[in-house]
């Protein structure tokens, strides 16, 4: 019997609880931040609805309980957050605190894709960035503010609904915004959000949606088992020096999630997305004893479990398909589970890289990666053949909501162009997970005591503990933990409030944000959120509330070195985007910390890399010309630590003999400033430089900005490279940066 290759789809959407717990610390708003709100019309009820136009597809969707919740408070209109409360203050009655935030938050958002397109936005955004937030408030006119107001609310409307005849005329007509307009905004927001639950629940009981769910609040499933597990993945983590371990918590949010999906879909539900795809062997007997039938994971959780390196090509495509693809099973005493494995890869192109290109390029770029995975199946099956002899399913799952921002038109054309495709394919079919897995019962086992303790990130829990801070928080919460435990009368049933505060501590987004990986410009909030609901437990209880939750976890500045902080694609001007830059990797240069290279022009360097270039900002000091025929030139050289090639030396003089100067590079790429030209070349033998060509791109401006393209340098994914930059002014060494350590990166 010949087959299709399969494929599914899993989206996941989640918010935290951004939900206060006012109390007389901590007095605010009913919601912290709007995020809810917004993503609410622009990303969970579009994403369906495109699907439905695409009869013939099939995907599965993951609704966090915690965003059903605040999804169901907003679309009752019970919900308020602080720029709701601005939006709907009238224009002449804003306080200077009200303008003073509407300048600083309501330009959150992908300005490429958020504000650009709409002209009154753009112009105020302009205004605010070229002028200064200063200037906004002192030169800002009543009518400025209530247009403010209003675009920061429309520009989060997705644009499937702009066709709608209200909506289109606030578009058309782009200014002059009064408070009733901002009132029928709102209530066209709380129209959409409502819709998003029973869209969901009709296309599942239609049969082209699979709904799934996740544990309660979103918790770290193996680290609520017992935070040790971070040193399954990791034996030299600095744990927490008190150690969580309170298993019976599990159940708990699994009861919980099950018990919400039952009310909002009349049935039970069967797939479990654990928080962050993290998962161990000590949660599996609580999720089958649940009545879950399948869980989903990373494949390097696959690959760590069976001791095997997930190889590719230099396309991408995975070496070894046939492990890969396909559901495994885990057998418990409660009940077999089955569980699948993503692909890490197509499933990051979708969400940080696709959005950089033109949408269909990217819509055949996937569905080239799917042929791709086909033909090195059949290749592998014996004798070959040209059709699929056996059902292999091809998972691909990510967040459903923050990678369409980046997109145009919110990911509308790309999602067109590949649905379109896909529909008209025979040999690629779109499915529910539970669709397949009741076509084609698991047949390969995984022995459960041997599944990794691991996320979907690097296959660790790193992200969510072993940094000081992330540890400061976790012994907060397992002191907190410790006093409910001493109150046995203090039930689920006798005291909720408690209980509730406890799981909403135990969600896993404050450790994301706590300590070094991830920043945003709420962090303080997010520490704030995560020590209220703390604050709440101890009030419920009658308690004295400790010290240690009146001070913030950590303190929350800017600045400095920083890896890192996901893929990147800024466009390549000179302009230096800032936002752009947000989540790149950053060095402090010269008289920037007071290092050694005082005499440096550059004051710091931005780096990051998506799956298609590697880049490379660098900012110089106030008063240097970039166009001056008197600056140096900047090269960059690298090497592959992990893969022996040709080397070659730095070829000018005054080189000093010390490290990293003394280092033999393999690629050099040259940049001259004045001219804006660059060129590039590779190491041959005898250490000699050869010119090779390059698409590498560059912009000078207000900094110097490069993409050097992968496809250039012939690397395979993950291989690690290390960089250095050099300043050359005729012909003669000046000095190099980084002055402590080189640039890492590693090939996606």
């Amino acid at each position: 019997m010949s087959h299709p290759l399969y494929i599914a789809f899993v989206w996941h959407q989640h918010q935290p609880l951004y939900k206060s717990r006012e109390n007389p610390k901590y007095p605010g708003k009913q919601y912290r931040l709007p995020w809810v709100r917004l993503h609410g019309t622009k990303d969970y009820l579009d994403l369906v609805l495109i699907l439905e136009r695409y009869p013939k597809l099939h995907q599965t969707v993951n609704l966090v309980p915690s965003l059903i919740l605040q999804l169901e408070d907003y679309a009752a209109g019970v919900a308020m957050d602080p720029y709701l409360a601005v939006a709907l203050t009238p224009e002449d009655q804003l306080t200077p605190a009200q303008k003073e935030f509407a300048v600083q938050y309501f330009f959150d958002g992908n300005h490429h894709t958020t504000i650009d397109p709409h002209p009154r936005y753009a112009q105020l955004y302009e205004q605010r960035q070229d002028k200064g937030r200063e200037w906004c408030l002192r030169h800002w006119q009543v009518n400025d503010y209530g247009d403010l107001l209003a675009w920061h609310n429309l520009a989060w409307i997705d644009p499937i609904f702009w066709d709608e005849p209200e909506i289109a005329d606030w578009f058309e007509r782009g200014k002059g915004f009064s408070l009733s307009d901002r009132q029928r905004i709102y209530s066209k927001q709380k129209e959409i959000i409502a819709r998003i639950i029973p869209q969901h629940r009709k296309m599942q009981e239609t049969g082209q949606l699979e709904v799934m769910t996740t544990p309660y609040t979103h918790p770290i499933m193996p680290l609520l088992a017992d935070t040790n597990a971070g040193r399954v993945a990791v034996p030299n983590m600095t744990l927490p020096r008190s150690r969580f371990q309170y298993p019976q918590d599990i159940p708990r949010h699994l009861r919980k999630a099950r018990e919400m999906y039952e009310d909002r879909f009349g049935t039970k539900p069967r797939g479990l997305w654990p928080s962050e795809q993290s998962v161990s062997p000590a949660v599996l007997p609580y999720i089958a004893e649940e009545g879950f039938k399948w869980i989903c994971s990373d494949e390097a959780v696959l690959g760590w479990t069976i001791n095997h390196f997930f190889h590719r090509d230099a396309a991408g495509n995975v070496s070894e398909p046939e492990l890969l693809y396909r559901p495994y099973r885990l057998e418990t005493e409660q009940g077999d589970l089955s569980i699948i494995f993503r692909d890490h890869r197509l499933s990051d192109l979708i969400g940080f890289t696709y959005s950089a290109m033109e949408p269909q390029a990217a819509a055949r770029d996937l569905v080239g990666h799917l042929d791709a995975i086909a033909r090195s199946l059949k290749k592998r099956q014996n004798g070959g053949g040209t059709s699929l002899e056996q059902p292999w399913l091809v998972t691909i799952a990510l967040d459903g909501e923050n990678c369409w921002e980046y997109y145009q038109q919110d990911g509308l054309p790309f999602l067109e162009s590949l649905y379109g495709t896909l529909s008209d394919r025979k040999d690629l079919q779109l499915v529910t997970v539970s669709e397949f897995l009741d076509r084609f019962p698991t047949t390969q086992t995984l022995p459960a005591r041997t599944l990794h303790s691991g996320s979907w990130v690097d296959g660790n829990f790193t992200t969510w503990i072993g940094d000081p801070a992330k540890n400061r928080a976790w012994d907060l919460l397992t002191e907190a933990r410790r006093v409910l435990a001493e109150h046995p009368e203090a039930t689920e049933e006798s005291n909720p409030e408690a209980w509730e505060a406890l799981y909403a501590a135990e969600g896993s987004d404050w450790f994301w944000w706590f300590g070094e990986g991830h920043s945003s410009n709420h962090d303080d909030i997010f520490d704030r959120l995560f020590r209220e609901h703390l604050y709440a437990l101890y009030t419920a209880l009658n308690v004295p509330v400790p010290a240690g939750i009146e001070r913030e976890v950590e303190h929350h500045e800017a600045g400095g070195d920083r890896r890192p902080q996901s893929f990147i694609h800024p466009i390549i001007n000179g302009i230096g985007d800032e936002q752009d830059w947000d989540k790149a990797g950053r060095i402090e240069v010269g008289g920037a910390r007071g290092t050694m290279h005082r005499s440096s022009d550059v004051r710091r360097l931005f780096y990051g890399l998506d799956h298609l270039n590697f880049y490379l900002r660098f900012d110089f000091k106030a008063g240097v010309e970039l166009s001056s025929d008197g600056l140096p030139e900047l090269h960059l050289f690298w090497f592959y630590p992990d893969a022996p090639r040709r080397l070659s030396r730095i070829p000018f003089v005054d080189l000093p003999d010390s490290e990293p100067a003394n280092y033999l590079y393999h690629h050099h790429l040259g940049i001259d400033l004045p001219s804006g030209s660059l060129w590039f070349e590779e190491a041959g033998d005898e250490h000699q430089w050869h010119p090779k060509a390059s698409r590498a791109s560059m912009g000078v401006n207000q900094c110097l900005e490069l993409a050097v393209p992968w496809d250039d340098l012939n690397v395979e994914p993950d291989l690690p490279l290390q960089i250095l930059a050099v300043l050359v002014k005729d012909g003669k060494f000046q000095s190099y940066l980084p002055d402590s350590e080189l640039i890492s990166l590693q090939a996606p």
